[in-house]
């Protein structure tokens, strides 16, 4: 009278045999492991993550010389952000700070990172968990726009999110 639990890591071959008050029976018995496949993860293409799909809803914000605070314009694009990443979990994001051409680029590599750093708090504010946003300052280095005018130089003060690839 008892039990025997075996856990095999792969499929095995056992010989049984059980003794008792009316005698000795044997049997061999297959027990058969099959190694659940593991699951997908979705991919950044997976439903509704296609670059385009992801643009439409990720928009970049802007924001105004030497600050890294968010303006008021850039609230409604956080919104709608944090919404398409919060119906989107499997997407990871780049935040990209970017600053004008005026000021040393040491001091727009930390500008930069100070407004992608905004960018990213209030989104972990609006509730897209922190472990899926990265944050990179371009600083100066890299120009959307390369013409001395305030219209260019307000393009590239920014925020800009792509997908984390």
């Amino acid at each position: 009278n008892g039990t025997q639990t075996v856990s095999p890591s792969t499929s095995t071959n056992f010989h049984l045999t059980a003794k008792g008050e009316g005698g000795t029976t044997d049997a061999n018995v297959r027990v058969t492991v099959r190694v659940p496949e593991a699951p997908t993860v979705p991919s950044n293409e997976g439903d509704m993550g296609s670059e385009e799909v992801f643009h439409q809803n990720v928009k970049d914000v802007f924001f105004d010389y030497d600050s890294y605070d968010l303006r008021p314009d850039a609230q409604s694009s956080i919104a709608q952000a944090a919404s398409y990443l919060s119906a989107h979990p499997a997407i990871r994001v780049v935040i990209g700070g970017y600053c004008d051409d005026r000021g040393s680029a040491e001091y727009n590599l930390a500008l930069g990172e100070n407004r992608a750093n905004s960018a990213r708090t209030a989104l972990v504010n609006a509730g897209v968990a922190a472990s899926r946003l990265r944050v990179i300052s371009y600083g100066k280095e890299k120009q959307f726009c390369t013409e001395e005018n305030e219209s260019c130089w307000q393009q590239n003060r920014r925020a800009q999110f792509s997908l984390d690839r």
